[in-house]
């Protein structure tokens, strides 16, 4: 019997993920992220009192976030918005339906998804929040996940993020674990003329397998860079050191594996 179970578009957007490693997306309901970003404007500006004559505009206020305040006060802006936005129930179902198809289409459609959003604030010239090169499975995190990165503003050259596509991760990972004199810096610069920086405008977001390295360097760029990082993975996947329950709640889980799960527990009872 002649046939495919997964059409064109699809199977072109798989194979451009397994050759890459990563896939810049574009999100549906920007109306959705619009609301997020007005909610985050609120609660900044709030917690910072930037009020009456002294309150940027929206863009003024993502964009030049430096002007409010300084390096010793990100942690505390990070958190106020984070504390916020997670007194709304709708809002990791939100990002999930915002990046759907092609999260289901990388990973499969019995999702895990990480409990809380991870927030990201950088100022220009600021090296107080790098991420070196690296990938996360060399903390133990299972490579069975992936990354949806979203970013708040648009996000371009020194503000953004880099990635090395999966052939080049997977040679100079190889070579890592035969020199054990590399370290982040000496990988960094080896492995440099390989790098991608990602082109990321507002409304779309990069999904990328961790597996693969990526990191950021000291934003260059004129502008403050906001961003968020999700993790998820397949349900019924191996799981490494952030696990099902306490790093991971189930997002989507299907019929069958219900009944399954319920008869096991049966079963051991």
């Amino acid at each position: 019997m002649a046939g495919k179970f997964i059409d064109a578009n699809e199977q072109g957007f798989i194979d451009a993920f397994l050759a890459k490693g990563y896939a810049i997306i574009p999100l549906d309901g920007k109306a959705q992220l619009d609301a997020v970003r007005e909610r985050i404007y609120a609660l900044g500006t709030a917690h910072l009192g930037l009020k009456g004559a002294k309150k940027p505009s929206l863009e003024e206020f993502f964009d030049n976030t430096q002007r409010f305040v300084g390096v010793e006060g990100l942690n505390g802006l990070r958190l106020a918005v984070i504390n916020g936005l997670n007194a709304d129930p709708g809002l990791m179902p939100g990002f999930f339906g915002m990046a759907r198809k092609f999260i289901e289409w990388t990973v499969g459609n019995e999702i895990a998804m990480q409990r809380g959003i991870n927030l990201s604030i950088q100022l220009p010239g600021d090296d107080s929040s790098l991420l070196p090169l690296h990938s996360d499975v060399w903390d133990g995190n299972s490579p069975y996940e992936v990354v949806l990165w979203l970013p708040l503003v648009d996000c371009y050259k020194t503000k953004s993020m880099y990635v090395l596509p999966r052939p080049e991760s997977r040679r100079a990972y190889g070579e890592f674990k035969k020199d054990k004199s590399f370290n982040a810096e000496k990988l960094f610069q080896r492995v440099k003329p390989g790098l991608v920086w990602l082109d990321v405008p507002y409304g779309k977001a990069v999904l990328f397998s961790h597996s693969i390295m990526h990191g950021n360097r000291v934003n260059d760029e004129k502008t403050t860079r906001w961003t968020f990082n999700i993790r998820l993975k397949g349900l019924l996947t191996p799981y490494g050191v952030k696990e099902l329950g306490e790093s991971f709640l189930p997002a989507v889980v299907r019929p069958a594996t219900r009944i399954g799960f319920e008869y096991v527990q049966e079963e051991k009872a």
